[in-house]
């Protein structure tokens, strides 16, 4: 083995002299190299805005929501809760009401969504308090005025700030209201806070109140509509999806993770992420096809050599690993400079922003970046994989070289 590694070695680098299959190798580890690197850097871009996206839009969701979908629902309503209670995984609940209400301050009338939750499980469950840019997040039933919170981009188009009081209307009453001439449902709510949350969902039609508040606007008398929770770990939600999905009735109850809620975003961003993988791939494929015509171009070169090897008793399968070898240490030299040339882009990104971006114009003020450890293996698994498969033709090749011939040839 030691003898094989050696040989291979010296065929890479010469020590007398660069010739032409030389600065051939060189341009393959090259390749690679920028093949490499330029994966390591586009998918933590991609790993990047993704956290970036998923961590704006469980600002304000759950991680699981389990919703009633039918009346049998509505009566073992707490049936979920003491499934609840035996995972461990699942750090805090809160129930909720949502429903449709028209808000009505100075002659401007706006449809929105009432949320009712409980307010002091939800300072658990979501992430309230750190989005709040006036006023604060206190939505604690106060007698005889409720308290909301809604956000900034519904403050505006209602031209309301923080401690206005706005009117909304129920649509649970309209329809007697009409059939005996009577006025619907009207409740004052004070705004006790304005929030951006960077999900335009919640900014532009979302207010939040307490729950008791919300299901007397919204009808929904003794009820809820379900549960959210929030768990120790996001990435445990599919798990404890099936789970609740197997001990709740599918008929009652339905169970959604934070990516169902936005299903067809996070599909996108996964279809584009593996599009940058496959498109930047062919990098270093083509690096790879340098390493094919190399090794052999070498293997013409080598013939002699490889002839008096076999003459001194060197077995095929050496010869084989000789220029696997080097074919492999190709991919491993090109492999090894482009981790560390991507690594070290991330790091400038993160550390001194070589890339910035204008904050009027984005949410953000430079280009996000998140360096996975299992990115950097699996893309140096497939670029080594790839020198392998490339060196392996001409491999066989030099194990099928008749000594006889390729002394008398020389």
């Amino acid at each position: 083995m030691k003898l094989e590694g050696f040989i291979a070695k010296r065929y890479l680098v010469s020590k007398h002299k660069i010739n032409f299959i030389t600065i051939i190798s060189f341009i393959s580890i090259a390749g690679i190299t920028l093949g490499v690197a330029a994966l390591i850097v586009i998918l933590s871009v991609f790993n990047g805005f993704g956290s970036l996206v998923t961590d704006y839009l469980m600002n304000f969701e759950p991680h699981i929501r389990v919703q009633i979908i039918s009346e049998q629902g509505e009566q073992d309503y707490e049936k979920p809760y003491n499934v609840f209670k035996g995972l461990d995984q699942i750090s805090a609940i809160t129930p909720f009401v949502s429903g449709k209400v028209l808000a009505y301050n100075n002659g401007t009338t706006e449809v929105v969504n009432l949320k009712g939750i409980d307010k002091e499980k939800a300072e658990l469950v979501f992430n309230f308090s750190s989005a709040m840019l006036y006023g604060d997040d206190n939505i604690a039933s106060s007698k005889p005025i409720a308290r909301g919170i809604l956000g900034i981009q519904l403050a505006s188009r209602l031209n309301i700030s923080a401690g206005d009081t706005i009117t909304l209307i129920s649509p649970a009453g309209i329809e007697k209201s009409i059939t005996r001439f009577a006025m619907p449902l009207t409740k004052k709510i004070i705004v006790t806070g304005i929030y951006s949350s960077n999900n335009n969902d919640y900014d532009s039609q979302y207010i939040i109140s307490d729950i008791e508040f919300s299901k007397y606007l919204l009808g929904f008398k003794n009820n809820i509509e379900g549960y959210e929770l929030r768990l120790k770990d996001s990435d445990d939600a599919f798990i404890i999806q099936e789970e609740l999905r197997s001990k709740l009735s599918g008929k009652d109850f339905s169970v959604n993770t934070w990516f169902d809620f936005h299903k067809e975003l996070y599909s996108v961003m996964e279809v584009e992420r593996w599009t940058a993988y496959i498109i930047l791939s062919l990098i270093i494929a083509v690096a790879t096809f340098n390493i094919l015509g190399s090794l052999s171009m070498s293997v013409i070169e080598k013939k002699r050599d490889i002839g008096i090897l076999n003459a001194m008793g060197i077995m095929h399968n050496s010869v084989v690993k000789i220029f696997l070898f080097e074919g492999i240490l190709i991919g491993l030299i090109g492999t090894l400079l482009g981790v560390i040339l991507g690594y070290l882009i991330c790091y400038l990104q993160l550390e001194y922003n070589i890339y910035p971006l204008d904050p009027t114009q984005f949410k953000i003020d430079s280009l996000p970046i998140e360096i996975r450890i299992s990115d950097f293996f699996f893309i140096s698994g497939a670029s080594l994989l790839l020198a392998f498969l490339a060196a392996l033709y001409p491999a066989r090749k030099a194990a099928k070289v008749n000594p006889l011939k390729a002394i008398k040839w020389e």
